[in-house]
């Protein structure tokens, strides 16, 4: 690997070990063997190689995500492949504690941080979209633009809430059935139970 390459590495392990915040240009280059100057000169600044790291990270996460379907692939019912999957990924949630540490820190960053907030939401959609992918069984490029924006939040939206969770309360975490049978009441009308059973 060269020095940009590096680099990089060498900031996903800090945003991993360390977090986003607190980790400084000398501790990357400490985990990566480059020199100091090389970070100006690949990346621009720290806080660039950071954002990129974050980036990087995600990313590679969401790749390991797409060998989930296999798992589920016998599932025919819409409901059963999604609590199937959501089992899946729960999983891994509960295994890549770091990882998801790091993604909630960087979440609450948001507001006061322009550039990580830009770099984000310039990947958000493709994040949506490979969502979409994976919960249908299908490749990324069968997935339209509207899909991604409305299905892909919602998906977006219960993952970033489910890392939440998982940091505050892991033993309380939902299973993919417990998802799915939300997802069942709500859309019956049964949020409460059958009537609205108490």
């Amino acid at each position: 690997m060269g020095h940009r390459e590096d680099l990089l590495e060498g900031a996903k392990r800090c945003l991993l070990e360390k977090g986003y915040a607190r980790t400084t240009a000398r501790d990357i280059v400490a985990a990566s063997g480059a020199n100091l100057a090389s970070i100006g000169y690949h990346y621009g600044s720290k806080d660039a190689l950071m954002r990129r790291a974050v980036i990087a990270s995600s990313e590679e996460w969401g790749a390991g995500m797409g060998e989930v379907p296999a798992a589920v692939d016998g599932a025919a019912d819409p409901l059963e492949r999604f609590a199937a999957v959501w089992d899946q990924v729960l999983g891994r949630i509960g295994s890549e504690r770091e990882f998801i540490a790091a993604q909630v820190e960087v979440l609450g960053l948001l507001p006061r941080d322009a550039g990580l907030r830009e770099a984000i939401g310039e990947v958000l959609p493709e994040g949506g979209e490979g969502l979409v992918a994976i919960f249908e069984g299908v490749p990324d490029t069968e997935v339209d633009a509207e899909s991604a924006r409305v299905v892909g939040s919602f998906y977006q939206a219960l993952l970033t809430g489910l890392m939440v969770q998982s940091l505050i309360r892991p033993e309380a975490l939902p299973s993919g059935r417990d998802l799915a049978e939300a997802l069942r009441r709500v859309t019956a009308g049964e949020v409460l139970g059958p009537e609205g059973e108490k």
